[in-house]
Formats: C-alpha cells, sequence, structure tokens
C-alpha cells in the first residue's frame, strides 16, 4: 500500500463515509488531479511554513557560533550554509511529481521511494524520525527556559540584581508539555495553517528584539568586539576551540534544518503554477529572508559580547535589560515554540496512527472516530487511539527533556544529525536518479562533492555537540534548581 499519509494525514482522515460524500460533491471545483481536496497553498503561505520551520530557536545560538569561528569564517560559513540549502531544496522540490507519469509524492519518503528505491526509503525514515522527534526535544527545552528567563528577570529586576533567582526549569516544561497534549489533538497539519503565520509572527518579534538589543549592546558599548579566528586560546584550550568550532558549525546546520518538511509543505500548494515553480520562489523569498536575518543576528551578537557571546541569546547571562522587553522576546518565543513543536510533530504522529490503522484494520480502538458536537464549532472527531498515542509521546520528549536540558549541545547534534542525509545525500541521489546524470561526468563529481564536504562536516559537528554533552554531565544533575 502507498505510503501517501506517511509524514502527515493530509486534510482529511481516510474515513469512507467522508470520501464518500465529497466524491458525490465531486468536480474538479472541490478536487485535485488526485482525488483530494483542492489545495490552496501559494508562494505567500509555503513561505510562511518554511520561514515557521527554519527561523525557530536556531537563531538564538547564531552570536555564540560566529563567536566561535570568528569574523571571517563565522559570515563565510552562513552565507555557504544558506547557498546549500537553497540549491539542494530545489533539488527535492523538483521531485514532487514524478517526471514521466506526474504523479505526487505526498511525503519525502514517497519522493525517496519513486526515486531510489525501498532500501533507501528505510534509512531516510530512520533519520528523519530521529531528527523530527529530536526537534521536539530541542524545542520543549527551549521553550522551558525562555520560561524561566522571564521568571528570572522579573525576580532579577524585583530585587535589584542582588537575588540570584534559582529556578527549576521542570515545571516549566511540564506546562508546555500539557499544552502540546492539548494541541497535538488537531488532526492535521493543513488546519494548522493559522498557527504557521502566528508563529512566522512571532519567530520575527524574538529575532527581532534580539537584534536591537544587540545594536544597542554594541552602541554602548562604542566598539565591536571580537576578533579574525573566533573565541581566542586562552579563555578556552586548544582542544576545546576545536571541538566548539565543530560545535558551531553544527548549530548554523540545524538552523537551516526544513528539508525534512518540505515535500510536505508544497503538497498544499495549488496549481497552476507548477508546484515547483511555485516552491522554487517560495524557498528563495523565506531563505534570503531568513540568511538576512540569521547574519545580522548572529555578527550583531558576537560584535556585542566577543568571546563571552552566549549560549542562547536571550537567556543565558545575556541581556538583562530592558526587563520587559526581554519578557516579551521570550514570550513570542514560547508562543512560537508551541506551534512549531506541532509542525515537526504531526508526521510522527501521523506515521504510527497509520502504521496502527494497517495492522489492526478492525480495531475500532485505532479505527473508530467518536462525534463529539461542539456548539459553534460544529462536530469533533475524537479518536481514542490518537488520544493515547499522541498525549504518550508529549510525555516521553518532556521526560528527555528535563533529563537532557542542554540546549546548546543538543541543537548542535540534531543540526549535525539532519542535515547532511535529508538536506543534501537524499536530494542530490534522487536529481541524479530523475535527471539520468552520468556517473564520473562533471555535474555527477561536482555534487557528490558537494555531498561528500557537508557528511565531513556533519561528523565534526556531531563528534563536538557530543563532546559538549558529556562536559555538560559531568557537572549536571537531572531533576535539580538550575542556576
Amino acid at each position: 500500500m502507498g505510503d501517501h499519509t506517511t509524514t502527515r494525514n493530509l486534510q482529511l482522515h481516510h474515513n469512507p463515509v467522508f470520501d464518500v460524500s465529497l466524491n458525490v460533491q465531486g468536480g474538479s471545483k472541490y478536487i485535485d488531479d488526485d482525488g483530494r481536496p483542492k489545495r490552496t497553498g501559494t508562494v505567500w503561505t509555503s513561505s510562511a511554513h518554511i520561514i515557521t520551520a527554519v527561523i525557530g530557536s536556531g537563531v538564538l545560538s547564531l552570536a555564540w557560533a560566529i563567536a566561535q569561528l570568528g569574523w571571517i569564517a563565522g559570515p563565510v560559513v552562513m552565507v555557504l550554509f544558506s547557498f546549500i540549502t537553497y540549491y539542494t531544496s530545489t533539488l527535492l522540490a523538483a521531485c514532487y511529481r514524478d517526471p514521466v507519469t506526474g504523479k505526487r509524492n505526498y511525503t519525502y519518503s514517497d519522493a525517496v521511494r519513486s526515486n531510489l528505491g525501498e532500501l533507501q526509503v528505510k534509512f531516510c525514515r530512520s533519520v528523519q524520525n530521529v531528527v523530527l522527534i529530536g526537534i521536539t526535544i530541542g524545542y520543549t527545552i527551549a521553550a522551558a527556559i525562555s520560561m524561566v528567563a522571564i521568571k528570572r528577570s522579573n525576580c532579577y529586576h524585583k530585587s535589584g540584581g542582588k537575588n540570584p533567582c534559582h529556578i527549576n526549569n521542570n515545571p516549566y516544561m511540564i506546562a508546555f508539555g500539557i499544552s502540546e497534549i492539548v494541541l497535538s489533538q488537531i488532526p492535521n497539519f493543513d488546519k494548522l495553517s493559522w498557527l504557521s503565520i502566528v508563529a512566522a509572527v512571532m519567530s520575527f518579534t524574538y529575532s527581532g528584539i534580539g537584534l536591537a538589543l544587540e545594536i544597542a549592546e554594541v552602541a554602548v558599548n562604542g566598539k565591536i568586539k571580537g576578533n579574525i579566528i573566533g573565541i581566542t586560546i586562552g579563555t578556552v584550550t586548544p582542544i576545546q576551540k576545536m571541538w566548539r568550532t565543530f560545535q558551531a558549525l553544527g548549530d548554523i546546520a540545524f538552523a537551516y534544518s526544513y528539508s525534512v518538511i518540505l515535500i510536505e509543505i508544497q503538497d498544499t500548494i495549488k496549481s497552476p503554477p507548477s508546484e515547483y515553480k511555485t516552491m522554487k520562489k517560495a524557498t528563495l523569498l523565506s531563505l534570503t529572508v531568513t540568511s538576512i536575518f540569521y547574519i545580522l543576528c548572529g555578527c550583531m551578537g558576537y560584535a556585542a559580547f566577543g568571546d563571552l557571546s552566549p549560549g542562547n541569546l536571550l537567556t543565558d547571562k545575556g541581556f538583562h535589560n530592558p526587563f520587559w522587553l526581554i519578557d516579551i522576546a521570550n514570550a513570542a518565543i514560547v508562543i512560537h515554540l508551541v506551534g512549531a513543536y506541532q509542525v515537526f510533530a504531526q508526521p510522527i504522529f501521523a506515521l504510527v496512527e497509520k502504521t496502527a490503522a494497517e495492522f489492526f484494520p478492525n480495531s475500532q480502538f485505532i479505527t473508530e472516530d467518536i462525534r463529539i458536537p461542539i456548539p459553534g464549532f460544529g462536530a469533533y472527531n475524537l479518536n481514542l487511539f490518537r488520544l493515547v498515542w499522541r498525549t504518550f509521546y508529549v510525555i516521553v520528549t518532556t521526560l528527555i527533556s528535563m533529563i537532557l536540558p542542554f540546549f546548546n549541545d543538543v541543537v548542535g547534534f540534531l543540526g549535525a544529525l539532519g542535515y547532511w542525509p535529508l538536506t543534501v545525500y537524499f536530494p542530490v541521489e534522487m536529481y541524479i536518479a530523475q535527471k539520468k546524470v552520468p556517473k564520473w561526468s562533471t555535474r555527477w563529481i561536482c555534487l557528490q562533492i558537494l555531498s561528500l564536504s557537508v557528511l565531513v562536516i556533519a561528523l565534526a559537528a556531531a563528534a563536538g555537540s557530543v563532546t559538549g554533552v558529556v562536559q555538560d554531565l559531568k557537572t549536571y544533575k537531572p531533576f535539580k534548581t538550575s542556576s
């Protein structure tokens, strides 16, 4: 059976009753060429989805990343990652439809299957799911850190800076988890389009406040801090400098990781014009906006703090005043991450639900929807399996976040893990297969060099992040109050 809803329940559950009523309405006015409800996405909605996925919490660690690399390598690496991401995203977007039959691939793994075969799908799925799970854990950590930062900043302000304000992260992680349990009961990705727009606005709010505070800090200092080679030996040992440089590459890669949901975003776009053309425009627009933003945020943070650039700009001993503005920025981070968590969790929810329905097609617990009328909102379809499974998933990711709350290391590791296979390797291999690029031709060699170079960077970044976690665990006690 085709894996058409692997990474999200597209627009409607495969409820036969609903399908029939839709077909009775029939006609191209309501139905796309594949019999699904008419897609309505545009360049703007797709760009909003991409910006929501890209400008995540990754932006907060960019000043730290540039501090490790210095004034030359830092901006160069960021520009390089944005070019690689744009180029490979256009290769991936070309794989949405089969070039011969015009059949759509609804998910990333569908595209891999139709171009590369079943074995590669297994590899792809494993990486995709680990990255998606990891991102939801990273977002839980980041949201809790921001909530604690609000509490701490108010406490710090009240005591006039005298109280060290030790606050435990865990109640905030639990609060975030509870809100995700509620939101996870919204069945479809597509119904979350308003959430994406809210999240995109929030992204700009906190990134903009962060950037404004950095510029103000540079103005107050009266000079630009930092140097050409990054953090100086002496502040850190040569070995630490090496590992931190690798980890910085992972942090930057994480900031650009969104290929994992690119095909799903493309599957919301209406045609004509072709989905590929719209997606190419949306990718260029959203990556240009985010890259300019990233480079500004990263460079201004380094200019403001130099070697002491914090791992998380708005929470990690970065800014203290004006405290109300920092509170607004952290509140925006929390609102954004509440939405972004769902964008990345929906694919996992859909995969497990679809697999369970295939294995147990006659189980009422798994397949039956209970209609609950909600006055003023119509009826809500409650599915018991969905309720239990999604709640269980959120509880597990929340617990893991409480055990390993190291934002920088987790972000670096996830960036390293997902960037090469999902953003570079698969798009390159699918493009070669689809366009039948001859082996050892110049184009083939260039594409392989690109893929291999990014793999080497990814392995180094993963090693750097694991070293960071090992260092952190030496001093960290799980479930204790953080400073």
